[in-house]
């Protein structure tokens, strides 16, 4: 049956993530600081407007768009919370989480041997969402000494005549490096000068611990050339709805949209109902969960530079990106011997893309006893190499 399978299917490698996840669960006694996922529950209110409206025969089809009481909220509330404006009725699509939305705005606008520049270490759906499409992927480095940010410099040289766009995600994931509005107005005009898309991924946007986020499409003139992405899973403990959205400038829009129509039609109403109820009302449990990561990652970081592997301190998302380059591992060598003699299961750096190797992704969207018991887990390896 191999010889069945497409030739792009064959090039991507499975996800570096699930390897770890996979393997932890065949474990007993496991801390995973692996998968990207809250430990909250959905709150209450959330869950209890989606179960009411399934009770009132609720089920059907919405328009492919989204509810538009939904994508109206939205709206507004990309308005008041981050000052980016988006017309409800043709610039915004509800999608099936995150991931449904990267997919169409790549395939929306690469053509084959179209190039894609990626600001790496990134998350693990980027490169192969686009070579899926028939593009080419081309990472951009962004390394420990610009605490992850992307280097205008480094951008510059990887620009080619090929080249259709940029990818973007910050707060980041892995690394939880933030770009402020002067690091973004420093790419901005490098992307307008070579006539480039931006594709920016900001599903961290409301996890930003240290001054406000900065939506991209806010920056310069970059708003007419953007696509921003943004989702629910997140911020509302809400990864398991599958609810996130993409926003763009009309023709933009309409263009994924047909992607859209074809290939999803629309994202479940119960979990758009449940959305729409977490912009109404969730936002003092949003706050809560926020103010809760900020304390673990305060204690986290710290219990990290303390045992041994030098951290950065992450401004947004929930990912600690230690450093082990001192240990004489690689950092699979070191994920795979800490989850076999220590059970604590991380996921290596390298598997982000270039700028990740000989680091580790951890993320500390867990109790903050299982982070104590972690980091002494850590230090109990560290100390018998």
């Amino acid at each position: 049956m191999r010889n069945f399978i497409s030739e792009r299917a064959n090039s991507i490698p499975p996800s570096g993530i699930r390897k770890f996840f996979d393997l932890a669960l065949t474990m007993e006694d496991v801390i995973s600081l692996g998968v990207g996922e809250p430990d909250f529950r959905t709150p209450w209110n959330i869950c209890e407007s989606s179960i009411y409206s399934i009770e009132q025969g609720v089920t059907s089809y919405t328009p492919n768009k989204g509810l538009p009481a939904l994508r109206e909220t939205l709206s507004s509330h990309l308005k008041q919370q981050y000052n980016l404006h988006y017309n409800s009725d043709d610039e915004i699509i509800i999608t099936s989480g995150v991931s449904e939305a990267l997919d169409i705005a790549i395939r929306a606008i690469v053509d084959p041997g179209d190039e894609v520049l990626i600001a790496q270490p990134s998350y693990v759906s980027y490169a192969p969402c686009v070579t899926l499409a028939g593009g080419l992927p081309v990472p951009v480095e962004c390394t420990e000494a610009d605490n992850f940010k992307l280097n205008p410099d480094t951008l510059q040289e990887k620009i080619t005549r090929k080249t259709k766009g940029l990818m973007i995600n910050f707060p980041n994931n892995p690394t939880g490096a933030v770009m402020n509005r002067k690091d973004l107005e420093a790419i901005a005009d490098i992307i307008i000068d070579n006539d480039l898309l931006l594709i920016t991924d900001e599903v961290y946007a409301e996890l930003t611990y240290d001054g406000r986020h900065v939506a991209a499409g806010t920056v310069s003139d970059l708003w007419e050339r953007t696509i921003t992405l943004n989702g629910f899973s997140k911020a509302y403990a809400m990864t398991g709805w599958r609810v996130g959205y993409l926003c763009a400038p009309k023709d933009l829009c309409e263009a994924a949209l047909k992607i859209h129509q074809y290939v999803m039609l629309c994202a479940p109403v119960m979990g758009q109902i449940g959305a729409l109820e977490a912009i109404r009302s969730a936002e003092e449990d949003k706050n809560t969960m926020v103010n809760e990561y900020r304390l673990r990652r305060n204690m986290f970081v710290s219990g990290l530079n303390r045992v041994g592997l030098p951290t950065h301190v992450p401004e947004g998302a929930f990912y600690a990106f230690p450093s082990v380059k001192g240990t004489g591992l690689s950092d699979t060598e070191f994920a795979e011997r800490l989850l076999k003699e220590q059970r604590v299961a991380v996921v290596p750096g390298s598997v982000f893309g270039v700028g990740g190797d000989y680091h580790l992704r951890c993320a500390y969207a867990v109790s903050r006893k299982q982070l104590t018991e972690a980091l002494g887990r850590i230090e109990t390896f560290l100390n018998g190499l």
